[in-house]
C-alpha cells in the first residue's frame, strides 16, 4: 500500500522552522490502528490525515474533506498548525482550484482560504475563565519556578490552562525560560488538563506583536510544540479581552518560532493566518 505524504512547516515562510506536521492524502479508506501507528511512526507533533468524503471526490477539484490530527500518542479533537499544513498541501501541491476549502473535523467544519501569501483558518475561538491558584500551584511553580503570575485562567472547552507572567517579564524572559514539561505531568493534580500555555504581553507600538507564548503538552506526548493554531483560539480571546482590539499579531517563542495573524470575529470564531514551507514530499508504503 503507498500513501503520499508531505512535511509542512506551519506558521513560516522559512524551511525547518515553524511547527512541522506529516499530511497524509487517503484515496481510500485506512484500518483505524493504522492512523496512530502512521503518526507514532512520523513522531511530530501532529500529522494530519485528509480523506474523500464521497466516491468521485477529488483533491484538486473537491473543495470538501474529512480531516483527523494524531499525535504520536493519540487522536487530538483540533490542531490549527496541522490544519493549515493540510490546505497548503491541498492548494500549492494538489493546485486545488478553490478558493475556500471546508474540514469535517472533531471540531465542526473548519474553512481554509487563501489571502495573498498567507492561508487563513476560520478556527472557534474558546473563553478561558479565572481559574483558582491553589488547584495549580505546584503545576505552575513547575513550569515558571518563582516568577510573578499575573493571571491564570482555564479554557474548559480546549482543557488548557493560560498563565500570563507579570507585564515586567518580556519576550526574552520567555524565550529563555528553561522548561521540563515531563515535570507537569506528576504536578498537575486535577485530571482536567491537556496543556498549558505560558503567555506574556507584547510592545505592540508600532509594527511589534500583541503577545507572546509557548505551549506545552505532555499529557498527549508533545513536551513543547513550536506554533500552536488550538492554543491560539484561546490566547486570541484572552488577549482582545485584555487588550481591547481584534486585530492582533502573535508570535510563538519556541526554538523553532512562528508568527501568526489574529482576526477575532463578531461571529464568536476567529481568523488566523500563517504562511507555509513544504519541504518533504513522498510516498508511505507498507
Amino acid at each position: 500500500m503507498q500513501i503520499p505524504i508531505f512535511t509542512v512547516d506551519a506558521f513560516t515562510n522559512r524551511p525547518f522552522s515553524g511547527n512541522p506536521a506529516a499530511v497524509c492524502l487517503l484515496e481510500n479508506d485506512l484500518d483505524e490502528d493504522l492512523h496512530q501507528k502512521i503518526a507514532t511512526e512520523m513522531n511530530l507533533s501532529e500529522t494530519a490525515f485528509i480523506r474523500k468524503l464521497k466516491p468521485g471526490d477529488d483533491f484538486t477539484k473537491s473543495s470538501c474533506f474529512g480531516l483527523r490530527w494524531f499525535t504520536p500518542a493519540s487522536e487530538v479533537p483540533l490542531c490549527g498548525h496541522a490544519t493549515l499544513a493540510s490546505a497548503a498541501v491541498l492548494f500549492h501541491v494538489q493546485k486545488n482550484t478553490n478558493s475556500v476549502l471546508t474540514f469535517v473535523t472533531l471540531s465542526g467544519e473548519l474553512k481554509a482560504r487563501q489571502v495573498k501569501d498567507h492561508i487563513v483558518l476560520d478556527l472557534p475561538l474558546y473563553t478561558a475563565y479565572p481559574q483558582e491558584l491553589k488547584e495549580v500551584q505546584e503545576l505552575i511553580k513547575a513550569a515558571v519556578g518563582d516568577m510573578i503570575v499575573q493571571d491564570i485562567r482555564f479554557s474548559p472547552d480546549t482543557k488548557k490552562l493560560l498563565v500570563r507572567l507579570s507585564d515586567t517579564y518580556g519576550r526574552s524572559v520567555l524565550e529563555n525560560l528553561k522548561v521540563n514539561a515531563q515535570h507537569f505531568l506528576s504536578a498537575e493534580k486535577t485530571g482536567k488538563l491537556k496543556g498549558l500555555i505560558l503567555t506574556v504581553k507584547g510592545n505592540s507600538s508600532g509594527k511589534g506583536h500583541d503577545f507572546y507564548s509557548r505551549y506545552f503538552a505532555p499529557w498527549v506526548g508533545v513536551l513543547e510544540d513550536p506554533v500552536t493554531g488550538s492554543a491560539h483560539a484561546v490566547l486570541s480571546s484572552y488577549w482582545s479581552e485584555q487588550l481591547g482590539k481584534k486585530e492582533m499579531l502573535a508570535f510563538q517563542c519556541s526554538r523553532r518560532g512562528g508568527e501568526l495573524k489574529i482576526s477575532v470575529r463578531s461571529d464568536g470564531r476567529v481568523d488566523i493566518a500563517g504562511q507555509t514551507a513544504v519541504v518533504l514530499k513522498g510516498n508511505l508504503t507498507f
